[in-house]
């Protein structure tokens, strides 16, 4: 078993045992405010049921039962009640309402990711563990007075939940990739002020709306955040055309007979995984992916084709010329200029290049020179190792040599990137 593998397995069957004591819990006790329990789980069932048609890599693909999860677990009173259900009910409502939602995707073998499972039951207990006791103990209501201070309380709650979600997020990825950690939760944390923050404040405010105004707060606070789904979603499916375009774009290369079948693709999913182990993220990983993919792109303007369409045999002055020529055409295209600037750059010493461009002629070179064989494999990395005086930049070269390591030629799992 791969370590990785067993700290995925530990996460799941942490998750797992929460539910099922939130559960068994709830049924020997029973059930505490059945109206707040229903109205709640049934919002994070129709939040699972909203996240048909959600793209591959969606950090939160049903932020509506995140939300609402995140709302019991902070409820304090109801229509100026004060509420009992603690913390194992809590989690029975997330779960219930989350398998109710999820029944239909399964039946249609759409199941949701278990990662995203196992973190919100996780995020959820961390949440009601923070707020529950303390409330139910009358410790919130003899310290803080009821408006700003107590809202502020709520928020520093959350704050620390989306905190722990992100060690969570990352933890896994980290497992599933052996990719450096540290990178993967700044991009967890960045996420957080996109769709992440929106679970959050959206959740405070149901807690709150329902505080003051009752069950009645609910429909009307949830509309906001599936307004938010939706135009988040739209903006998931432009950033997926555009990243389909660019790889349509590559494959002329392959098209015309320029580069052999899957260079492009193989070049690039390398690329990402070397530009993770160097500790990039966000924005410059997704420049680093569209570069990989388009680097080959110059040699449509050669009139003579280059044999095999391995640019790393030629003269250091025709790669120039080539990497020159394909920057020109990236940018006619209405790619991001950093994009054309790594294409262009990737046939310069290394010391004078920005380190995805760095990247991106290590990886195009040892792809270039690698076979099928595990020896051509070696004796490829083993020229870029003699090359690093000039050519290749060595903890570049030293990154590849980790990943190959580890998976092998491209294949990895993937991660959001941007």
């Amino acid at each position: 078993m791969r370590p990785g593998a067993a700290t995925v397995g530990a996460v799941h069957a942490t998750a797992l045992l929460l539910g099922l004591a939130g559960l068994a819990g709830t049924l020997w006790q029973g059930v505490a405010e059945p109206g707040n329990a229903l109205a709640f789980g049934a919002l994070v069932a129709l939040g699972e049921l909203a996240r048909w048609g959600a793209h591959p890599g969606e950090r939160e693909p049903a932020p509506l039962a995140a939300a609402g999860a995140l709302a019991y677990a902070l409820l304090g009173n109801a229509a100026g009640t004060a509420t009992t259900h603690g913390v194992l009910q809590t989690l029975a409502v997330t779960v219930a309402g989350g398998l109710a939602g999820i029944v239909p995707h399964i039946a249609r073998g759409r199941g949701p990711d278990r990662d995203h499972l196992a973190r919100r039951i996780l995020t959820v207990a961390f949440a009601a563990l923070c707020f529950q006791p303390l409330y139910n103990s009358g410790a919130v209501a003899g310290h803080l007075d009821p408006g700003p201070p107590y809202a502020l309380f709520l928020l520093l709650v959350l704050v620390l939940t989306g905190l722990c979600d992100a060690v969570l997020a990352a933890l896994l990825l980290r497992a599933r990739t052996a990719y450096p950690y540290g990178p993967l939760l700044r991009d967890e944390l960045r996420a957080l002020l996109g769709i992440g923050s929106a679970v959050c404040a959206t959740g405070v405010v149901m807690a709150l709306g329902v505080a003051a105004a009752g069950l009645w707060a609910l429909p009307v606070l949830a509309v906001p955040l599936l307004l938010t789904q939706v135009s988040f979603r739209r903006y998931t499916a432009v950033r997926t055309v555009n990243r389909q375009t660019i790889a349509s774009l590559a494959r002329a290369t392959e098209i015309a007979g320029c580069t052999p079948p899957g260079h492009a693709r193989r070049v690039a999913a390398l690329s990402t995984a070397v530009g993770r182990e160097l500790g990039l993220g966000g924005t410059d990983l997704t420049v680093l992916e569209y570069a990989a993919l388009m680097h080959d792109i110059g040699q449509l303007s050669l009139v003579d084709p280059v044999a095999g369409g391995a640019t790393a045999l030629l003269p250091a002055e025709e790669q120039r010329r080539i990497a020159l020529l394909g920057g020109e055409v990236v940018r006619m295209t209405g790619v991001p200029a950093a994009v054309a600037l790594v294409v262009e750059r990737q046939a310069d010493p290394y010391r004078e290049q920005p380190v995805p461009a760095r990247i991106v002629r290590a990886v195009n070179a040892y792809d270039d020179l690698a076979g099928e064989g595990a020896a051509t494999a070696l004796e490829a990395l083993e020229r870029l190792r003699l090359g690093t005086a000039r050519d290749y930049h060595p903890e570049v070269v030293a990154c590849l040599a980790r990943v190959l390591a580890r998976g092998g030629r491209p294949g990895m799992t993937s991660v959001p990137t941007g």
